[in-house]
């Protein structure tokens, strides 16, 4: 029998939840029995401290990229929007599943929407970027930094007594509490992260037999689309310490993406937008840095 395919992921039910997902995307596809190997990573370990205080990019990813390199885990399945955009060595990005819900949601007990929040309403984020730009849209809001799984967080919204939280969108739909969101936030004004609402897999570069399965549950327009993200992102170098967002869509072969820097208070935001071919994705989205930086990012991503 051959040895089984292990699919490497954090414990949190969300992250499970994407291992399987991952894990029947495969049936059909390989011809091995796949186990889960759960890994607990540094962002799992320190839970009552900001992301940023902690290291930020890398945090959630780095152990099961680690886990790979010491052949403890085949595959890694890594929420894209926390995996570094330079690419561990010895690894490789080797599939993109077709891509989730985006949006940024509000979750509030109180509160109808976001509109509705009253004049000094405390909402609740873990991410600078939804801070910066909630900041950009209602100064007058009230942001707090809140951690912990998705449980923990619609528990502290109301224990803390919170007008709101902002979570992903996907992240809740994905853990059946799709009714829990109260309205999914306008992304004209509310952009998501770079590769919010998809999946990235990962396995050693060396590794051909895995590379050639996870390739055939590669979506290619969610890869073109993230690629082109994940190149701006790169290129702005701001990682997970300024507020960037991005969405890149496709059409045919047509690719559009528009992205944002603000500064962590909220009172200035850059923005750009740019299209062009799918099989050029990388390069829109190192053009669109370039036209963010010429406009002005570059003084916002010094901090």
């Amino acid at each position: 029998m051959p040895a089984p395919l292990r699919i490497g992921t954090r414990a949190s039910p969300l992250a499970l939840w994407q291992a399987r997902h991952v894990s029947q995307l495969l049936t059909g596809v390989r011809n091995r029995r796949i186990e889960i190997v759960e890994i607990q990573t540094a962002g799992d370990q320190v839970r009552d401290v900001p992301l940023a205080a902690i290291g930020g990019e890398g945090v959630f990813t780095k152990a099961i990229q680690d886990a790979l390199l010491a052949n403890v885990a085949d595959v890694a399945v890594h929420s894209l929007k926390d995996l570094p955009t330079v690419a561990a060595p010895g690894l490789v990005l080797a599939a993109v599943p077709e891509r989730g819900p985006t949006g940024d949601a509000l979750v509030s007990r109180k509160h109808l929407s976001f509109a509705a929040l009253p004049q000094g309403a405390t909402l609740a984020s873990s991410s600078l970027r939804r801070r910066a730009q909630m900041a950009h849209r209602r100064p007058d809001l009230k942001l707090v930094d809140i951690r912990g799984n998705v449980d923990t967080r619609l528990r502290k919204l109301v224990e803390q007594d919170l007008d709101g939280i902002i979570l992903a969108e996907a992240g809740l739909k994905r853990l059946g509490l799709a009714a829990d969101i109260t309205e999914v936030l306008d992304a004209s004004w509310m952009l998501p992260a770079v590769g919010q609402g998809a999946l990235g897999l990962e396995c050693r570069a060396a590794d051909a037999a895995t590379r050639t399965c996870l390739g055939q549950i590669d979506h290619a327009s969610t890869h073109a689309a993230v690629l082109a993200e994940r190149a701006m992102l790169r290129e702005l170098g701001g990682g997970c310490h300024v507020p960037i967002g991005a969405a890149a869509s496709v059409l045919n072969d047509a690719l559009t993406i528009r992205g944002a820097v603000l500064s962590p208070d909220g009172t200035r935001r850059i923005e750009a937008q740019l299209a062009g071919k799918t099989s050029d994705a990388d390069a829109i989205g190192r053009e669109l840095a370039a036209n963010l930086l010429a406009k002005g990012a570059r003084e916002l991503l010094k901090g």
